[in-house]
């Protein structure tokens, strides 16, 4: 097969390595989130202040109602694409995406912002979760861990440029241009998956949309203590992640008066994941995926261990670039762990990747959603509580892991 021809055929179920094209476009429809996400940060203070939020923490909500939206709409997606196939079920997911911004652009109050911004998320979770399934269709394992960690290293340029981009377009046509940004790029995803990637879900693997077969892959999935324990322990760190984008707008600009700087120091530590996913995608090729996750997780416990002392002892300030050496340490560990995790957990779940990938994904984020609402809404100015939270969903993360890791069979 020709570079052209694969260029256009896209990805073939069973190839050994997807082609440029397909790992671009798997990583443009993951990153939506990423950029409906960051780019929001310079302006949270600003659209919570114009639309009647009374409380400082309440900007909060403009992401957690994205990640709540995300994690029903990765409930429904999931099966769609298992019964329609993987590009109708994006489509849709686009179509509800833009109808979420534009409902944005109009939003008179803080609570219609927050409605339209749950209607994005819930439409982004299409292409967020079906894109992974269609991996899935192709790859599997230490295969699978390579082509997501460089679809995730592409997906990690987003929040190094989205906050600047979002702070360029606050400045020069205001806030509500950001949704203007998110349907083009919604019309620019939907056309790229329309006319270049086939199907990769063959007719045959299709499973019907039933509440009996929905009931039997859900129990099959809850039942595999491999899949459920890096299911919960990717969610635990998710977790820390949630609780650090809702409410680093306050760390960098109001907490450590950062101001204009605020977009460089979130690339800057967005960086440490982009480079550890690439790391990732070399290590899992000569070590076990379990043993590169282990290693990492015991490496950001004792990060996050070492943060609380020093929190406590500065009286919840600690240095910048304390903060902002843990921060990297963190997220640089974190690289190494989400791809892992997400392989493993899907890795007997190829005639439901799906439906499994779903449920994962629904999972994964109602736990991130719940500890980071609970850690976010915490913040008092100081980094004791966020501290302490890291350190929990770290530990959490360990006991789950490694409850998964004593079912899974040997590499």
């Amino acid at each position: 097969m020709t570079q052209t021809r694969s260029a256009t055929d896209a990805h073939t179920p069973g190839a050994a390595r997807p082609p440029f094209e397909f790992i671009v476009l798997v990583a443009l429809l993951t990153s939506m989130v990423a950029l409906s996400i960051d780019s929001m940060l310079p302006a949270l203070g600003q659209m919570a202040s114009e639309l009647g939020a009374t409380h400082p923490n309440d900007r909060q909500f403009i992401l957690l109602g994205f990640f709540a939206g995300m994690t029903l709409g990765t409930l429904v997606f999931g099966p769609l694409s298992d019964a329609l196939g993987r590009k109708p079920a994006i489509l849709a997911g686009l179509a509800f995406f833009a109808g979420g911004a534009v409902l944005c652009i109009f939003a008179p109050s803080f609570p219609v912002l927050i409605a339209g911004r749950a209607l994005q998320g819930f439409g982004a979770a299409g292409p967020r979760i079906v894109s992974i399934a269609m991996v899935r269709d192709g790859a599997k394992g230490a295969a699978m861990a390579r082509v997501m960690s460089f679809v995730m290293s592409v997906f990690m340029l987003v929040p190094m440029l989205a906050p600047s981009l979002g702070q360029f377009m606050l400045l020069f046509s205001g806030w509500r241009s950001m949704f203007v940004l998110f349907i083009g790029m919604a019309a620019l995803a939907a056309l790229w998956l329309a006319f270049r990637q086939r199907e990769t879900l063959e007719p045959e693997n299709q499973r019907p949309l039933s509440g009996r077969s929905l009931a039997a892959g859900t129990w099959h999935f809850l039942c595999a203590p491999v899949s459920l324990g890096y299911t919960l322990a990717s969610g635990a760190l998710f977790g820390a992640f949630t609780c650090y984008l809702s409410t680093s707008q306050q760390i960098f600009v109001e907490q450590y008066q950062q101001g204009k700087l605020y977009p460089l120091w979130f690339g800057a530590l967005a960086l440490a994941m982009a480079i550890a996913m690439q790391v990732n995608a070399r290590l899992v090729r000569h070590y076990p995926m379990e043993l590169v996750s282990r290693r990492a997780l015991a490496v950001s416990i004792v990060l996050s261990l070492a943060m609380v002392a020093i929190t406590f002892v500065t009286h919840g300030h600690p240095p910048l670039w304390v903060l902002a050496v843990y921060f990297f340490g963190l997220f640089f560990c974190n690289g190494l762990m989400f791809g892992n995790f997400n392989a493993m957990a899907l890795e007997a779940m190829g005639h439901m990747a799906g439906l499994a990938a779903a449920l994962s994904g629904t999972l994964s984020s109602l736990v991130a959603v719940v500890l980071g609402t609970l850690a976010g809404q915490s913040y008092d100015g100081t980094m004791i509580p966020l501290s302490v939270a890291f350190a929990s969903f770290s530990l959490l993360s360990w006991i789950a892991a490694h409850w998964a890791a004593t079912h899974r069979p040997p590499s």
